[in-house]
């Protein structure tokens, strides 16, 4: 993957701040959301300046947009490094929001503001899973003067293949009152690959617009359309070369006459949008996005996307707005700034069908991990954006997880690793898949799955939804009752430290997850079970603090004196409510946090320098402390505006260098959002909210 390396310059994130905390410098993001769908649908500038660097897919590989601004007669750049001769208009702020990527301009007598939007909005999973971007310009003189405007964009066909050599086609028509670009690869090879690094190669790009914008497209060679548009001539539409490389392809090109701008803004718009037809394969059957679940089609999309531009827009507003003033009431700007650079990846990083009854099914992909698909430690540390916003989305990310091991396939009495390798969800993989028990994580997985089925039940007010795979859910319980105490030489979810016997913090997963289970056998009206299950889970916390116990810490491993890791598992105890664990020892555990972190962060444990960027933010939160909270927030503050690789968010890196040690663009820093669960009414207020009806989970059978 190529590395892009920081310009230093200086510009402003402009998000809305009280005057005692302007004094806090930007968070200049590693790098920027732009498109942020799905794993294959994902662009980013990385980069300062959204002209320093071509655009990117989240993997690195070239996907560039271009976007030039020609004001009275002499053309600028905006977005892209192409053409060189022509000058970048002078940007002067960027702004990272959950829904939103502001970027601003100012020069030769106009401000000129580019928005990127998704409408990630988490109520409505239909929305939520439409495969769309919005590109927005709005200009408005700065001179009291009139000026004549016109906005250019182009996109290579790129973004449509996994290598450029695949050959492409493309065409061009009017769809009602759209003007519609298409481009996709030859062959249409849907669903054949698997696998990591890779981009889509099957389904269709589209660049769209409403005729009454009075655009001029087209689908000329980069050059000729760019020389056109400098020159203020037209340019031609190019066919002779249909089915040519990707490499070697035209442009989809939408232009915009803004006619001659004074002081009211004046803007146009364009939708960036892909149909993969087919999402992922799922034992063996291929999945239709959800958005296609009530039998729509690309021109549906298309159609609905345009027609609802205002709503959305304002919608998407509103929600960036509340969630940002939220998340700065819980944890400052700095922690505020985090979850709007965070959130879009977050969603981007899984991609949403629809089962035969039409229900949503969230898989997530391990981003430059290895490629897993619904991997259960990755569905832990993501789940609190999942939960935050309601029980259909959390529901959407367990239910395949719990089938699977309710089947006669997984014939282990621990929970499965994952689902196989994206987008092939056909059976776990990873350890020597379904077959094997080398290299599988039983406390871990198993622990995950039950803590974060509690975490639903508390936001339903019910377990109704475990209690379908009640069986299952009882077999998990008994392991954990069994192994989960004092865990075996195995892995955990930070499976790159090793094999690790008598892990600590894995014990401390293990004890929240009996806790976990009791809490459900009394929603369900077992109290008998419930009780007895406390009560271990309480005595088991109690061996916990004395046999952890390392003087002013706990251990990294009951066995080894002098060691040390982050507990991150323990903050279920007080989300769920379980009062496990003794308040004093999570202050003594702190304490010894503070002295010990590095300028980057607090690592992960004694063996290492590298952190995880999630696991750090829940660490912060296990006191309840703000004061613990900014501290353990502060440098990873830093380390996302000071590191030298410019990819996506990572959430594995040095915590003395700031360099990124691996992992890309996950959905794990969903993760990051966990405070917000500390706060039962902002909880319930954004999950009641969920507006997703399915049949599905009544039409699961009772177990």
């Amino acid at each position: 993957m190529k590395t892009f390396f920081p310009l230093f310059i200086t510009f402003s994130i402009c998000l809305p701040l009280h005057a005692a905390e302007e004094a806090i410098k930007p968070l200049r993001p590693p790098a920027v959301p732009l498109i942020a769908c799905d794993p294959y649908f994902s662009i980013w500038s990385p980069a300062d300046k959204l002209t320093d660097a071509a655009t990117i897919h989240w993997t690195g590989k070239p996907q560039p947009l271009t976007s030039l601004v020609r004001i009275d007669g002499k053309t600028y750049r905006l977005m892209g490094t192409e053409p060189k001769d022509i000058p970048p208009l002078p940007q002067t702020s960027l702004e990272v929001l959950p829904t939103r990527t502001i970027y601003t301009f100012e020069g030769a007598g106009i401000h000129l503001t580019l928005t990127f939007t998704t409408p990630a909005l988490p109520e409505d999973v239909a929305i939520l899973s439409r495969p769309v971007t919005y590109l927005t310009w709005e200009t408005r003189s700065s001179d009291d003067k009139s000026h004549e405007v016109a906005v250019y964009f182009d996109s290579s066909m790129l973004p449509a293949v996994n290598t450029p050599d695949q050959k492409v086609v493309w065409s061009s028509e009017k769809m009602g009152s759209l003007v519609v670009l298409k481009a996709g690869s030859k062959d249409q090879p849907i669903l054949q690959k698997r696998g990591d690094d890779l981009r889509i190669d099957w389904g269709y790009l589209y660049v769209v617009a409403p005729t009454e914008q009075n655009p001029t497209y087209g689908i000329p060679s980069a050059e000729d359309a760019r020389a056109a548009f400098v020159k203020g001539i037209p340019f031609s539409f190019t066919d002779s070369m249909n089915g040519a490389p990707a490499s070697q392809a035209p442009v989809l090109v939408l232009c915009f006459d803004l006619g001659r701008v004074r002081a009211q803004p004046v803007s146009r718009w364009l939708i960036y949008a892909y149909d993969d037809i087919y999402s992922i394969q799922y034992f063996k059957r291929n999945l239709r996005p959800y958005w296609r679940k009530d039998g729509w089609q690309a021109a549906d999309l298309l159609k609905a996307s345009a027609r609802e531009y205002s709503e959305l827009m304002a919608r998407c507003k509103a929600l960036d707005e509340e969630l940002m003033a939220d998340m700065t009431k819980l944890g400052g700007p700095k922690y505020a700034r985090i979850i709007g650079l965070s959130y879009r990846q977050t969603f981007a990083g899984c991609k949403i069908a629809a089962d035969a009854l039409g229900a949503p099914l969230i898989f997530p992909k391990e981003n430059f991990s290895n490629g897993c698909i619904g991997t259960v430690d990755v569905i832990y540390p993501m789940a609190p954006q999942f939960l935050l916003f309601g029980p259909t989305l959390t529901k959407a990310i367990l239910v395949q997880n719990l089938d699977y091991a309710s089947s006669p396939r997984w014939k282990f009495a621990f929970a499965p690793h994952d689902l196989g390798t994206y987008p092939h969800a056909n059976g776990q993989v990873y350890g020597g898949g379904e077959r094997s028990e080398k290299n599988q994580m039983p406390v871990e997985e198993t622990g995950n799955m039950l803590i974060l089925l509690a975490a639903l039940a508390k936001g339903e007010g019910n377990a109704d939804f475990a209690g379908r795979h009640w069986p299952t859910v009882q077999k998990w319980a008994g392991f954990l009752k069994a192994k989960g105490f004092d865990p075996e030489n195995q892995l955990c979810t930070d499976d790159f430290a090793g094999h690790l016997a008598h892990n600590v913090n894995l014990s401390a997963k293990a004890i929240v997850a009996l806790g976990a289970y009791a809490q459900l056998c009394r929603l369900r009206g077992d109290d008998q079970t419930a009780e007895e299950f406390h009560t271990l889970a309480k005595s088991l916390a109690a061996r916990w603090v004395k046999e952890a116990d390392d003087g002013d810490h706990f251990r990294l491993a009951f066995d080894r004196k002098n060691t040390w890791s982050q507990k991150y598992n323990l903050v279920w105890d007080k989300i769920l409510g379980l009062n496990l664990f003794p308040e004093e020892a999570l202050k003594k555990e702190m304490a010894f946090y503070l002295k010990t972190q590095k300028k980057y962060g607090l690592p992960l444990d004694n063996r290492q320098n590298y952190t995880k960027l999630d696991w750090t933010l829940w660490t912060a939160c296990l006191t309840g402390d703000r004061r613990d909270f900014d501290a353990l927030v502060a440098p990873v503050y830093d380390f996302l505006t000071e590191t030298p690789d410019r990819s996506p968010m990572t959430d594995w890196y040095q915590t003395d260098s700031a360099r990124r040690k691996g992992f890309t663009a996950r959905p794990v820093v969903g993760g990051l959002v966990l405070r917000a669960l500390y706060d039962s009414a902002m909880w319930k207020k954004y999950a009641s909210r969920d507006k997703t009806k399915t049949a599905r989970w009544a039409a699961l059978p009772g177990r």
